[in-house]
């Protein structure tokens, strides 16, 4: 074989052999090389906050760039997700969001962003089943005896949320409709007023995230009657689900994930939904995670997607049966 012929044939061969091989895209090999804006659409200090802040230290320093909380606070979460959904999508801005999230889809019929074109799931972080608690002179110690004196005393008893349409406000409506009973709700302003009324007796029952509540409870100033979960967390392992006490398949939690803007990078969503998985199951943040009575999640971002989407019905549901309106 004339040696044009092979040299020809080589090259070719060689040619194909690097083809085979994949080549990192131009996401990948180039992301990140600006620091990270994590936007949370409260103010400092809440759930939503403290999640982004437990992520933010592990993702320095796995991905080389400073990382920066962004807190936009307003309008029910709507100011700061509007502002993820119109970041420009080249991974140097993502956002945590709450069961709020899902719940302003139906709660307002006009959003400046639309939830399915605009914004992409990265990851669930956490999952914060809500305690429902009462206040200490209260009439009913036991889940039970506050349905009992409920039915007979209807709309004597007033509950309190963190705002119309929060997380808390939905799941004491659900648990209305399941235990066919009337009570009054008092909306404030963020939890911290309510759980100060309920310590005063001005409302009688608040379901809150366990943040709000454990170090109340430990200190005797509210009595805790059940967990809104499918099992008790371990901080307070004394205080028994729902579903353990008849009540099956209620459930209400307050939830934590990360969101990116439509349009980011494929291999950048999947790249930061690993990092963050895998900072939440350390067993580092796990021993934070349990104090804060929150359960560890880390997902693909289809699985946030769909987890979101349920999110999204089932309170749609409930605003619906109990005709709950926006602030």
């Amino acid at each position: 074989m004339p040696q044009a012929r092979i040299s020809r044939r080589r090259f070719t061969l060689a040619a194909a052999a690097a083809a085979s091989i994949p080549l990192p895209t131009l996401a990948q090999s180039a992301w990140p090389s600006k620091p990270i804006r994590i936007i949370v659409p409260y103010t400092p200090g809440g759930f939503t906050d403290q999640m982004a802040r437990l992520v933010q230290v592990g993702l320095q320093t796995k991905l080389g760039q400073p990382v920066v909380i962004d807190n936009k606070p307003g309008a029910n979460s709507l100011i700061g997700v509007d502002a993820i959904a119109k970041a420009t999508p080249d991974g140097t801005t993502f956002g945590v969001v709450i069961a709020a999230y899902a719940a302003n889809t139906t709660l307002y019929p006009k959003l400046p962003y639309d939830p399915q074109k605009d914004l992409k799931g990265v990851s669930l972080m956490g999952v914060s089943p809500l305690l429902a608690a009462v206040n200490v002179d209260a009439p009913f110690k036991t889940a039970r005896e506050l349905i009992d004196y409920a039915r007979a005393n209807p709309g004597k008893v007033s509950f309190g949320s963190s705002g119309n349409g929060s997380a808390a406000h939905l799941t004491t409506e659900l648990w209305k409709s399941l235990t066919r009973t009337y009570m009054i709700h008092i909306p404030y302003r963020g939890a911290v007023p309510a759980l100060t009324d309920l310590m005063g007796g001005q409302i009688q029952l608040f379901f809150d995230a366990p943040t709000g509540l454990i170090n109340q409870a430990k200190a005797g100033k509210v009595r805790l009657i059940g967990v809104a979960g499918d099992k008790r967390l371990p901080a307070l392992p004394d205080v028994p689900t729902f579903i353990e006490q008849g009540f099956a398949g209620f459930t209400g939690s307050t939830w934590a994930g990360m969101l990116a803007p439509a349009g980011t990078p494929r291999d950048i969503v999947k790249r930061m939904s690993e990092e963050v998985s895998r900072i939440i199951k350390s067993d580092e943040t796990r021993a934070k995670l349990d104090a804060m009575g929150t359960f560890p999640a880390g997902s693909t971002p289809e699985e946030f997607d769909a987890f979101i989407a349920a999110e999204t019905a089932k309170w749609a549901k409930v605003i619906r049966t109990a005709g709950v309106k926006a602030e």
